[in-house]
């Protein structure tokens, strides 16, 4: 029995993620609206990387809450999947918003199978893209190992991203009139690890590599000084 409630709710949950290209197409558009009153216009590089004829995983370093609208807005009019902290879903509005548009919930502390396992039917079956950071945290420079299994076993690129500029929605305002306040985003040639095989630890630290090395050079791309200073740090050093 409790199995069989785990296979209904990962169905529900990749059923959801599947549905309501609608809403979330029409969401996106506000909210970019919405960011180009506030922050001004994005200073885009490398564009033309984003496959458009075939289903990838976007991944980038976690720095900020902005990169996650702004690698929505750079693909569009493709979509995102994405995977949220299952806490975020107990919340009936939240939750309910999140999941009509392509959200589904994960248990970071236990995992399970539905990790892997709702991600890679998305990318399978559907015209929905994945959106992850493999760091797992904005605190954290160290590269997961959930990416490459996913890629591997959905048989899909990985597109690297990086997004420089202010960390939160406040510090964009009046980038529209100053350019010191605009955000920078840039994607990456797309990660071919069809290459590597099965996926075992060794073929995880390969990905891992070709990760960050493509972060780094996206960033020279950018800025080639921009240093990341969390912002729990940033703050504490204006005290």
């Amino acid at each position: 029995m409790a199995k069989d409630k785990r296979v209904l709710a990962k169905d529900k949950a990749i059923h959801k993620a599947k549905t309501n290209m609608w809403l979330y197409a029409g969401a996106i558009r506000l909210i970019r609206a919405f960011f180009f009153i506030v922050g001004g216009p994005v200073k885009w590089f490398g564009r033309e990387n984003i496959p458009t004829d075939e289903n990838f995983i976007m991944v980038a370093p976690h720095r900020t809450g902005n990169e996650i609208f702004y690698m929505g807005f750079g693909i569009m009019p493709k979509q995102f999947a994405f995977m949220a902290k299952k806490e975020l879903f107990t919340n009936p509005l939240i939750g309910g918003w999140l999941r009509n548009v392509h959200g589904f919930a994960i248990d970071r502390e236990n995992p399970g199978r539905d990790a892997l396992a709702i991600p890679i039917d998305i990318l399978k079956t559907s015209k929905l893209n994945l959106m992850m950071f493999p760091s797992g945290s904005r605190e954290s420079e160290d590269l997961k190992g959930g990416v490459a299994l996913i890629a591997s076993m959905a048989k899909v690129k990985i597109v690297p991203a990086v997004y420089q500029g202010p960390l939160t929605i406040g510090a964009l305002i009046g980038g529209l009139f100053n350019k010191k306040r605009r955000a920078h985003m840039a994607f990456g040639a797309p990660i071919d690890i069809s290459d590597l095989g099965r996926i075992k630890k060794e073929q995880i630290e390969i990905v891992e590599e070709r990760i960050a090395q493509a972060f780094k050079e996206l960033d020279n791309t950018i800025n080639p000084d921009y240093v990341y200073v969390p912002r729990d740090l940033h703050s504490k050093g204006k005290k």
